[in-house]
């Protein structure tokens, strides 16, 4: 066995949970032209690479019980710019976690490869306990993942109903036709049920305000079932009438489900108001990771400003 081990450092790998069928106790005059590792086939398949350049957690490493959401060293690289270097993130069951970082820290990125957007290109993002290789939004959104982006992806010309059931229309009879009165009274409970004040869910989402809008998308978001919802600067260029609109549709959000939570925002008040923990993004990677009782604006707000000096 020790001669196995040997073997296995000189090239150039780390053994983890190796296991043998029979003990090699003798090797005499034997040429190593190949890496070999033997792996335990009930591990989790891994590209296995030398141990001075694996991006990932060792194998056997596994998510908390309460762990919805996974994210282990993950990267992300446009050309010769490093969006990502090395994401490490957690998200717990029924718990909302802030976002913080100052602009091009990554956080739309990371959003985008949770939400199935984009690709990382390396690491891994566990969900519910399995790891996961999210090919499209269709793919995130199978998995109870839903996003709420900055630009909020709704169609102006179409009515509150329309949109908060597009791409998700419900259908009834045998041959299937669009179930219209259903859907609107759907829309109308989900936006009441979210405190959030439409005249009429057949006025198009064009002639609402900004936060009506913003208000519209996530509670499309809620109907889709999500059990993660990724929340993308969801008060960004807003009054503060307006902001104060959506953070209590976030509140309720969070008193009336289940759901988890991650927000991106540059208010810290918010943050501290809403979230559970907080998460700060710096040079690619998660600097600070702490419960919002431990912390404060204040702190938050002098770490940022040194942060940003320092470069």
């Amino acid at each position: 066995m020790a001669a196995f081990t040997n073997l296995s450092r000189m090239a150039g790998f780390r053994c983890e949970q190796t296991t043998t069928s029979r003990v090699i106790d003798r090797l005499k005059d034997v040429t190593v032209t190949v890496d070999v590792v033997w792996v335990d086939e009930r591990s989790e398949p891994t590209a296995l690479r030398p141990a001075s350049s694996r991006p990932v957690p060792a194998i056997g490493e596994l998510p908390a019980p309460d762990d919805v959401l996974w994210v282990q060293h993950v990267a992300k690289r446009f050309g010769a710019v490093v969006a990502l270097r090395d994401i490490n993130l957690r998200l717990r069951r029924g718990e909302a976690l802030g976002l913080i970082g100052d602009n091009a820290s990554g956080k739309s990125t990371l959003i985008k490869i949770i939400a199935g957007f984009q690709t990382p290109d390396a690491g891994r993002i566990m969900v519910h306990g399995a790891p996961v290789a999210l090919s499209s939004v269709g793919h995130a959104r199978s998995l109870g993942i839903d996003c709420v982006y900055q630009d909020l992806a709704l169609v102006d010309q179409l009515p509150v109903w329309e949109n908060i059931f597009l791409m998700r229309e419900k259908v009834r009879g045998r041959v299937p036709l669009l179930a219209r009165r259903q859907m609107r009274a759907e829309a109308r409970a989900a936006l009441d049920q979210l405190g959030v004040h439409v005249a009429s869910v057949d006025l198009p989402v064009g002639r609402l305000s900004r936060g009506q809008r913003q208000a519209v998308a996530i509670a499309r978001s809620l109907r889709s079932a999500a059990q993660i919802v990724l929340l993308d600067e969801p008060i960004a260029a807003m009054g503060a009438k307006e902001s104060a609109v959506i953070l209590d549709v976030i509140a309720r959000m969070r008193e009336q489900t289940s759901v988890s939570i991650v927000l991106v925002a540059h208010n810290y008040a918010a943050v501290m108001e809403l979230c559970d923990r907080v998460n700060v993004i710096e040079d690619g990677s998660i600097a600070l990771d702490a419960q919002t009782s431990d912390t404060s604006v204040a702190q938050l707000t002098r770490r940022m400003t040194a942060s940003a000096r320092a470069r």
